[in-house]
């Protein structure tokens, strides 16, 4: 179902832009209006429905005239800042990859992604703990060997995951560091940290990263950064995505949506076409392709002018590029156990810089067909090792996984019932798709040539940084609707008293619209449970199908003892995550008024302000066993294609005691829910504080360090320079003093002072200095002196000159007053005296003692000097002119004036103000310019 529009023609629809908070008294941006129907009758516990959640249009199209410092449309990009809040607002898009992260930014001259402290726009999803501080991104990569297990990489797998998880079981023999159960039976991290073993959980390791990109982000954008949309695999479930969702709220985030990955980069793809189809058009249908380094995801999306509506996705959770690096691992195990008898998984460093190299190969037989060498130094038991591996021999060993490249492709056509020729373009990202025999089976699947248009690496990013900038008020962006999907159907099931047993009924089938709420209606006497699940667990990536219980309570029955009629909101939010929102119980009064068409058109009120884009499947305790999922099924698939008649359709008791002339008011109905995998607020709280702390020991440690290094700095660009340029500034005695000092410092460095509090080292910095400075200064002081000795010989020649040419009565300098001259003259003399005197005393003086005269005296001097003679000699001459121009204004007011009274009157009375204006006129002007 489409999602409802209030646009006027010919804009297209507003995108579905869910919000997931209020922003007004944070100072982050106006507060928005979650819909433009009035709030009441709505219940606080009600979440805000996803499609009455449009922000105010703010649309910036590229060819939109906008007025000056309004809206800034550079480049004929699809968005501009807001200027009043673009400062106070960060708008950031991240790809947590699986191997690396990116980040982009909004700003007004586009999506830039940015570069880390390396310079480099990828940053490495690393984070190794040391005995002093953690090294995230690529410091920890750097690590990997040296620190094997202590650095840990390839964490985003265990998301969610309980330590039992045969997916976890399966992962443990490849990882260099170690996992752990966790009292709450989720997978946690065991490494050493500040010298002693400490668990973590996968939560606060992917938050340790998020905080490494905020940083980065930060340093960029010289201002805090709090919003932020993050990246997930579209195949992701709820218990994944809520840990997703806990990490950047550790990391000190707010993240208005977490976004699939094939959504983002369908959005970073359309958004910037200009020749989509109109809204009444056949849509353009594109496949995106993304194989990344873990996995393999496949959407197809239909794209109309500002709209973008995601059709089906399918996956591949293990095919990625680490899987062709296994492959090749695995042959040179075997090879060079043969051929040098050794047993490489036995070492896991050796295994870890095999992998290394065999990731270097893969991508270097990406572009070359040839036979390519793979050569490791000092490999095992100081030997080396080489082998050779070409493109044809690596496909053959790779045939299983080229054969798993297909299926996906397949369904993702079949769930969207298009066929290969509605297929406009297949685009491509992700590292893995760049090897040649992977680009192939997808290119000859569809019979056409790939498109390349995105950036591979950078396509997820930049689509999240643009979904960032629609969400937030600092940007306005051009309307752009984003539709995604639920990727696995979603089921209910409650204990049914009238049939003795279990119900259930799929409240949102695969590939059902999202975000999207409905709501439920049941008739009950006593609180009751809903057990979320996915229907179908053979198509999950996931052990367990169970979602959450959600525990309706305070649920009584009517005042006559009949069953109370309760109605439950279910919604998938933003994030893709599923929650029961809310639930409100229908009180029934009587009354002796026919007030029938007051209750329906009520009715009707109440459910357009709850959702308006919901869907209503009714429950009923009275209806018949077999009947029930069929008739919810039915009734959900009515709702969803004609909301307006989404009235109660009942053929039971309850729908006729309704006819009965009542009145009916709401009560909103505590739910308890108990989520699978879900930490609690508690843990929260004392993670963030602990990344709190981290973060600070991280900083506290760098800045000793970056105290360790100024001194070690400090000893050797002295001690270069004591035999340069600064020799002549010190004596003999000095230097070897110094020299000695020097050496001593550089001794205690790498002994006792290796690992010293800060103050220690800012001490000894201090101690060096002492000694130092002296002779720096004398060596800036000899270099600066000549310099500006000729500056104020500059000035004396120049103030002589004046002098001279007013003694000559020359033209120019006539006007000068002979008494301001004579204190030119005196002030000059007394400078050049000064400085004659100076300058002998100066270079009578050894260039190792402190110098007579400091350059800070000479600016004075010249200062001095400038301040008395220059305002004498520039005073400008008198002017002559003015006084003849008097009478010409007098003659020409004259007239003017001496119209007499009548003139001027009968101008006043006619409303004609020539004459006092134009005096007004050319005052105005001088006003201006003063």
């Amino acid at each position: 179902r489409e999602p409802s529009r209030s646009s006027p023609p010919p804009r297209p629809a507003p995108p579905l832009r869910p919000w997931s908070r209020s922003r007004g008294p944070s100072g982050r941006g106006p507060r928005l209006s979650p819909s433009p129907k009035p709030p009441s009758g709505r219940s606080s516990g009600f979440a805000r429905p996803a499609a009455a959640l449009h922000r105010p249009t703010r649309l910036a199209l590229f060819h939109a005239p906008t007025p000056p410092g309004s809206v800034c449309s550079v480049g004929g990009r699809p968005w501009a800042r807001a200027g009043a809040v673009a400062g106070a607002m960060s708008v950031v898009g991240i790809d947590l990859g699986f191997q690396s992260c990116y980040v982009a930014v909004a700003r007004a001259g586009g999506i830039e992604t940015i570069a880390n402290e390396y310079s480099d726009r990828c940053t490495p999803a690393c984070v190794s703990f040391g005995p002093k501080n953690r090294s995230i991104g690529a410091a920890a990569k750097s690590q990997v060997i040296s620190n094997a297990k202590n650095t840990v990489q390839g964490f985003k797998r265990f998301h969610g995951r309980a330590f039992s998880d045969p997916f976890v079981e399966a992962e443990k023999s490849n990882l260099a560091y170690d996992i752990v159960q966790l009292p709450t039976g989720l997978t946690g991290i065991k490494v050493t940290y500040m010298e002693e073993e400490r668990n973590f959980t996968t939560e606060q390791v992917t938050a340790m990263l998020l905080s490494k990109l905020k940083e980065t982000a930060e340093s960029v954008l010289k201002k805090p950064v709090v919003d932020c949309v993050v990246s997930v695999p579209s195949f992701y479930t709820d218990a994944e995505r809520r840990s997703v969702m806990d990490a950047t709220q550790i990391a000190g985030l707010n993240c208005l949506r977490l976004m699939n990955e094939t959504t983002a980069v369908a959005l970073a793809y359309g958004i910037y076409k200009q020749d989509l189809p109109a809204l009444e058009e056949k849509p353009r249908n594109v496949v995106f392709v993304d194989m990344g380094h873990s996995a393999y995801q496949v959407s197809v999306c239909a794209f109309n002018k500002g709209k973008l509506k995601v059709l089906a996705t399918a996956f591949d959770t293990t095919l990625g590029g680490r899987k062709f690096d296994e492959v090749l691992v695995n042959h040179f195990c075997e090879e060079f156990g043969k051929k040098y008898k050794l047993d490489i998984k036995s070492k896991i460093r050796a295994l870890l810089r095999l992998s290394q190299e065999c990731e270097k190969l893969k991508k270097l037989m990406s572009a070359n067909a040839s036979d390519l060498p793979l050569s490791i130094e000092c490999f095992m038991n100081d030997i080396d090792v080489s082998g050779t591996m070409n493109r044809g021999k690596f496909l053959e060993m790779c045939d299983d996984l080229l054969a798993r490249v297909e299926p996906p492709l397949r369904s993702v056509l079949e769930q969207s019932k298009l066929k290969k020729e509605d297929i406009y373009a297949v685009e491509i990202v992700g590292g893995a798709t760049r090897i040649p025999a992977v680009k192939e089976k997808i290119s000859k699947f569809f019979g056409k040539e790939l498109s390349t248009t995105l950036n591979a690496d950078e396509a997820v990013t930049r689509g999240c940084a643009l979904q960032c900038a629609i969400l937030s008020p600092a940007f306005k962006v051009r309307e752009f609707s984003i539709t995604d999907v639920v990727p696995y159907p979603i089921s209910l099931r409650w204990n049914s008293p009238a049939e003795e047993g279990l119900s259930d009924c799929e409240v949102f089938p695969k590939n059902h619209a999202a975000p999207f709420s409905k709501v439920l209606t049941f008739y009950r006497k006593e609180p009751f449970t809903l057990e979320a699940y996915y229907s179908s667990p053979q198509d999950l990536p996931y052990p367990d199908p169970a979602i959450a219980q959600f525990s309706v309570q305070k649920v009584t029955p009517q005042s006559d003892g009949s069953s109370s009629k309760v109605k439950v909101k279910v919604r998938v939010n933003v994030h893709g995550i599923f929650s029961v929102s809310s639930a409100a119980l229908v009180e029934v009064h009587k009354s002796e008024e026919s007030e029938e068409p007051m209750e329906t058109d009520q009715n009707a009120k109440e459910e357009e302000k709850m959702q308006v884009d919901q869907e209503e499947p009714h429950t009923e305790e009275q209806q018949q066993q077999p009947q029930t999922p069929a008739e919810n099924k039915a009734e959900s698939e009515e709702m969803e294609t004609s909301q307006a008649g989404s009235k109660d359709k009942k053929t039971d008791q309850p729908p006729q005691a309704k006819k009965a002339k009542v009145k009916t008011s709401t009560v909103d109905l505590p739910i308890e829910s108990q989520l699978l995998w879900q930490l609690d607020r508690e843990m929260l709280g004392l993670y963030t504080e602990n990344e709190g702390k981290m973060i600070m020991q991280d900083k506290l440690e760098k800045e000793r360090n970056d105290a360790k290094n100024a001194v070690e700095e400090y000893v050797y660009e002295m001690r270069d320079k004591l035999s340069g340029e600064y020799e002549k500034f010190v004596s003999e005695d000095d230097r070897n003093t110094f020299t000695l000092k020097l050496e001593d410092t550089e001794n205690w460095l790498y002994e006792d002072g290796e690992d010293q509090p800060k103050q220690v080292y800012v001490d000894k910095l201090a101690e060096l200095k002492s000694l130092g400075q002296p002779i720096k200064t004398r060596f800036q002081e000899s270099e600066e002196r000549p310099k500006l000795f000729e500056e104020l010989g500059k000035q004396i020649q120049q103030y002589m000159k004046v002098i001279s040419s007013f003694k000559n009565k020359e033209d120019q300098y006539e006007h000068l007053d002979a008494a301001d001259v004579t204190k030119v003259e005196k002030s000059t003399n007394e400078a050049m005296e000064w400085m004659n005197s100076k300058l002998n005393l100066q270079n009578k003086q050894s260039l190792t003692v402190d110098p007579v005269v400091k350059t800070k005296e000479i600016e004075a001097k010249i200062k001095e000097l400038t301040s008395i003679c220059s305002p004498i000699i520039s005073k400008p001459k008198p002017k002559v002119e003015p006084p003849k121009e008097e009478p010409k204004h007098a003659e020409q007011n004259g007239p003017v004036d001496g119209q007499g009274d009548n003139p001027g009157s009968q101008a006043a009375e006619h409303g004609a103000d020539t004459a006092v204006p134009s005096d007004g006129d050319k005052k105005l002007p001088e006003m201006d310019i003063d």
